[in-house]
C-alpha cells in the first residue's frame, strides 16, 4: 500500500485550487459538496460556475495575479491543475511549506490522489488504484454503491446521536462493543436502514439495562424475518436490497414460482426449505408457514420469506406479517416486480395508454371456482385492462364470465408464459380465442392480459405482420 487513506476534515481551512476547465470545475464541486472553502486561482481568468448553490458559491475565494504567489496562510491542501510547468512549481512551493498538494494527473508531483468516492452521508467509502486506474477505480465504486444500502449513512448518523449516552451507561468496553453490534446487525438497525427511524429510536430508549441487553446477544442473538418478492424470474431484476437480504439469510424459505437462478443469488452456507405447493399437489399451508417463520426468528435465526412476484400482490404477504405482528417477530418488506408488471414490461404491452386504457385491474383466477366468484359485470369496461394473475386453468371460465357480462369477444388478448425467463412465450388473439392461446404457450406460470392494450404489444404486431406476409405471398 503506497497511498494511506486519510478523511480530511475540509472546514478547517481553505483548499487552494488552481486551474481552469471542465475538470477543475469538477473538483471544485466535489469540494463544495464536502464542505470546503476554496480559494480558486482560474489560470484562464472565467470563474463562471454551474451547479453550484448560492450556499456554496459563498465559499469561493476568487484570486487574481501569478497563482504561484498565491497566499497559503491557513492553507490545508493545494489542488493544481498539471499544465506546463505550473504543476510542479506549485507543488515544490507546497512542499516546501508541509501542504498536501495534489496535481491532476502528475503522480511524480503529488503527494496524495483523489479515490473514487461512495458518499452515503456519515458513511464515506474511498477506493484508490495507487493512481494506476481510475477507471477501475469507479468500477469498484459502483459495484460497492450496489452492495451498501441507501440509509446506512442514516444508521450511522443514528448511532452517532447516542453513542455517548449508551457508553457512559455501559462500563465494560468489550460489553460496549456487543452492544453496538446487537444494535446494527439486529431489528434496530434495520428498522433505520428500512426508514423507520422513529421507532428505532423508541426501540433503542426503551432498552432499561443496556449492559444486559449487551450479553443476551452471547447467549443468542435475536432474529427477524424479511418478506422479499423474487420478481417474475430474471434474477437481474431482484432489487439491491432483496440481494443483501439473500446474502444476509441463515434460512430461506422459498416459493415454487422462485427460479434456480434466483436461489443461487443465495449465501452459500444458508438453509433452503421449499414451502410452495406445486399445481395439482397440496402445500404445507399457510399456518405451518406462519409456524416455520415464527419458529426460525424465535430461534435468532435471519429468516428470508422468498416470494416470486411481489409479497403483497397474491402472495398472501399480509397474512404472514399478521402472523409475525401477533407473534413479537421483528420484520420488514422489501417489494419485487409482480409478474404482471414484467410480463407486460417483456412483451411490450402498456397496461395504460392514453385514451384507450385508464383502469388497471389485477385478478386472480387459480381454479374455475375463483372465476365464478368475480363480479364481471364490473369489468367490460373498454377502458380497463384486466389482468389475470395464475388464469391458465380457469381460462375457460375467464371467458364465460366476461362473455356473458357483455365484453366483446373481439377483445385483445394475452397469454404471457414465464415472463423475463429464457424460456418466455407470448400467445396473443381475441377473447373468443382464450383457451387456444393459453394451449400455444406450453404450461405456466402465466399471466393473461385482456383489454384493447394488447394490440400494442410486440407479439400482437409479429403475428399481424406474418398474417399480412401470407397474404402477400398467397396472392
Amino acid at each position: 500500500m503506497r497511498y494511506l487513506p486519510v478523511f480530511l476534515d475540509l472546514r478547517t481551512g481553505p483548499i487552494l485550487l488552481i486551474g481552469a476547465g471542465e475538470l477543475v470545475r469538477a473538483k471544485l464541486r466535489l469540494l463544495l459538496s464536502a464542505g470546503a472553502r476554496i480559494r480558486w486561482y482560474a489560470i484562464d481568468g472565467d470563474h463562471e460556475l454551474g451547479g453550484v448553490t448560492r450556499e456554496q458559491a459563498a465559499r469561493i475565494e476568487r484570486g487574481a495575479g501569478d497563482p504561484l504567489a498565491a497566499d497559503l496562510s491557513g492553507v490545508i491542501a493545494v489542488l493544481c491543475a498539471g499544465a506546463g510547468d505550473l504543476g510542479p512549481a506549485m507543488a515544490a512551493r507546497a512542499r516546501a511549506v508541509g501542504l498536501p498538494v495534489n496535481v491532476m494527473d502528475d503522480l511524480v508531483h503529488s503527494s496524495f490522489i483523489f479515490p473514487a468516492i461512495v458518499d452515503r452521508g456519515d458513511v464515506v467509502v474511498a477506493i484508490g488504484t495507487g493512481g494506476s486506474s481510475p477507471v477501475l477505480a469507479r468500477r469498484i465504486r459502483e459495484q460497492i454503491e450496489a452492495l451498501l444500502p441507501a440509509r446506512i449513512g442514516d444508521l450511522a448518523n443514528f448511532i452517532g446521536r447516542f453513542r455517548k449516552t449508551f457508553n457512559t451507561r455501559i462500563a465494560q468496553f468489550p460489553l460496549r462493543r456487543r452492544f453496538w453490534e446487537r444494535v446494527v446487525d439486529g431489528p434496530i438497525g434495520a428498522l433505520v436502514l428500512a426508514g423507520r427511524e422513529a421507532e428505532a429510536e423508541y426501540e433503542l430508549t426503551g432498552i432499561v439495562d443496556p449492559s444486559r441487553y449487551a450479553g443476551a446477544q452471547a447467549a443468542g442473538a435475536e432474529g427477524r424475518v424479511t418478506l422479499v418478492g423474487a420478481g417474475p424470474g430474471d434474477p437481474d431484476l431482484l432489487t439491491i436490497k432483496a440481494l443483501r437480504a439473500l446474502q444476509d439469510a441463515d434460512v430461506v424459505f422459498y416459493d415454487e414460482l422462485v427460479t434456480p437462478e434466483i436461489l443461487d443469488r443465495i449465501r452459500r452456507d444458508a438453509s433452503l426449505v421449499p414451502v410452495g405447493r406445486r399445481v395439482g399437489k397440496p402445500g404445507i399451508g399457510q399456518d405451518a408457514i406462519n409456524t416455520l417463520l415464527i419458529e426460525a426468528a424465535q430461534a435468532g435465526q435471519r429468516a428470508v420469506r422468498l416470494k416470486g412476484g411481489d409479497p403483497f400482490v397474491f402472495g398472501r404477504g399480509g397474512e404472514e406479517v399478521q402472523a409475525l405482528r401477533d407473534a413479537g417477530v421483528a420484520y420488514s418488506v422489501i417489494p419485487g416486480i409482480s409478474a404482471g408488471l414484467g410480463a407486460a414490461a417483456q412483451f411490450e404491452v402498456p397496461l395504460t395508454y392514453r385514451h384507450e386504457a385508464l383502469r388497471i385491474t389485477f385478478l386472480t383466477a387459480h381454479k374455475a371456482k375463483d372465476a365464478d366468484t368475480v363480479d364481471w359485470s364490473t369489468l367490460t369496461d373498454v377502458k380497463m385492462t384486466v389482468v389475470v394473475y395464475m388464469g391458465m386453468t380457469a381460462a375457460p371460465s375467464v371467458l364465460a364470465g366476461l362473455l356473458k357480462a357483455g365484453r366483446s369477444p373481439q377483445t385483445p388478448v394475452g397469454v404471457f408464459a414465464r415472463a423475463t425467463r429464457p424460456d418466455a412465450k407470448a400467445a396473443v388473439g381475441t377473447l373468443s380465442e382464450l383457451p387456444v392461446l393459453v394451449e400455444q404457450v406450453d404450461g405456466g406460470p402465466a399471466i393473461l392480459i385482456i383489454g384493447d392494450v394488447v394490440a400494442h404489444s410486440a407479439p400482437w404486431r409479429e403475428t399481424q405482420l406474418q398474417q399480412l406476409l401470407m397474404q402477400v405471398a398467397a396472392e
